[in-house]
């Protein structure tokens, strides 16, 4: 099998799994009890806030930790919204996942918001005047994903979080699908909230976080026994916090030290497509994108039907958002940046890993041309 689904979910490593098994078994305690089962607990939870911080140049009193991005982003819209509403108003892009369109919403329906949608470019990207057209002196928050999640399309978020600041706007980017997979620093990106997602690097599903400026104040969403400094409450899950620390720190130490031959192969990845199948489509930026993303749409074949003949040659693909599987509409990203519905139902996205090798990368390649064959794709494309 040859895995090159990682946008999805990552595998995880077998030094998180470890690191976590002690606070699955023997120091299982609950971090608010005063014994000493759970302070031992409660170190161990402040030790995993602090690497979490480290690693993201933020503050340990500024990690909240979350049960996933869903969750980061859903407190994080909401919460900066009802605790901060001025004059109501939400800017965000038409390419955000379903997490923020969601949480947005729900603000319109429920909360008497109104929310105002940026232009994108044909590459996904969203710029300063995109932002600067559409964002109003009493606008509440501003919420732009860093990458997104189906083209990789890396966004300027330092310089989208400074005309959200010029305006007195707050602004939150969903970083889920670039934490460990790029430098990602709250300073130099200037946001007030940041998500991220633990499977998304090699931790356990289920477990994220949501990191929040000093001084800027959150409503809860859930409420309880005001664990998290009163953000987020909840008996918290310290192993998977343990193993959420464990997996960043592994991610970055490989990015810094190996991320380049993480690029090389997704370059190599991208020719051999293009290459392989007449007449595809590289989706998203170019050079401003995700490290190990490359994605396509494939005119003239069905979308399923390759991703079935490449799993059926033991390739592991996926034709975009996760959260989207089993739909049947076009993605809403693709149709976004301009893509035809039927050329944006024949996306393909392949997302390598830390593990993936040169020869896996020519096998995948090979694979998609033998199944394109296989299905007449090429002769009908030319």
């Amino acid at each position: 099998m040859i895995y090159l689904d990682n946008a999805a979910t990552a595998p995880m490593r077998r030094s998180v799994i470890e690191a976590m098994w002690p606070y699955l078994t023997a120091d299982f305690g609950n971090p608010s009890s005063s014994h000493s089962l759970g302070e031992r607990a409660s170190t161990a939870l402040e030790r995993a806030r602090a690497v979490v911080a480290e690693r993201l140049g933020a503050r340990p009193n500024e990690v909240v930790f979350t049960s996933g991005g869903t969750e980061a982003n859903n407190l994080a819209i909401k919460g900066l919204a009802l605790e901060n509403p001025r004059g109501r108003h939400i800017v965000t892009s038409p390419i955000e996942h379903e997490a923020v369109r969601e949480s947005c919403e729900y603000l319109v329906r429920h909360h008497g918001f109104t929310v105002d949608v940026t232009d994108v470019a044909r590459d996904g990207t969203v710029t300063a005047e995109d932002l600067r057209r559409v964002i109003r002196p009493d606008t509440s928050v501003v919420a732009v994903m860093h990458a997104n999640n189906e083209i990789g399309t890396v966004q300027p978020i330092a310089d989208l979080s400074a005309v959200a600041y010029d305006s007195g706007a707050l602004f939150h980017t969903d970083a889920v699908q670039t934490v460990g997979a790029l430098a990602v620093g709250m300073v130099d990106l200037g946001c007030d909230t940041l998500a991220l997602s633990g499977h998304k690097f090699g931790a356990p599903k289920g477990v994220g976080a949501l990191i929040v400026r000093r001084g800027v104040r959150l409503e809860p969403v859930i409420h309880g026994g005001g664990q998290e400094r009163g953000r987020r409450s909840g008996t918290e899950n310290v192993a998977f916090a343990v193993a959420l620390a464990r997996a960043l720190s592994d991610a970055e130490d490989f990015r810094l030290s190996r991320g380049d031959a993480i690029v090389a192969g997704r370059d190599r990845l991208i020719s051999g497509v293009l290459a392989a199948a007449p007449g595809a489509l590289l989706t998203g930026a170019v050079r401003n994108r995700l490290p190990a993303h490359a994605s396509f749409c494939l005119p003239g074949t069905n979308g399923e039907a390759v991703l079935l003949e490449l799993d059926r040659r033991g390739v592991m693909a996926s034709s975009g958002s996760a959260c989207a599987a089993g739909r049947t509409d076009a993605s809403h990203v693709l149709l976004a940046v301009g893509i035809d519905d039927d050329v944006a139902r024949t996306a393909l996205r392949f997302t390598i890993g830390y593990d993936t090798t040169v020869e896996e990368i020519d096998t995948v390649v090979a694979a998609l041309r033998d199944s394109l064959h296989d299905l007449g794709a090429l002769s009908t494309r030319g």
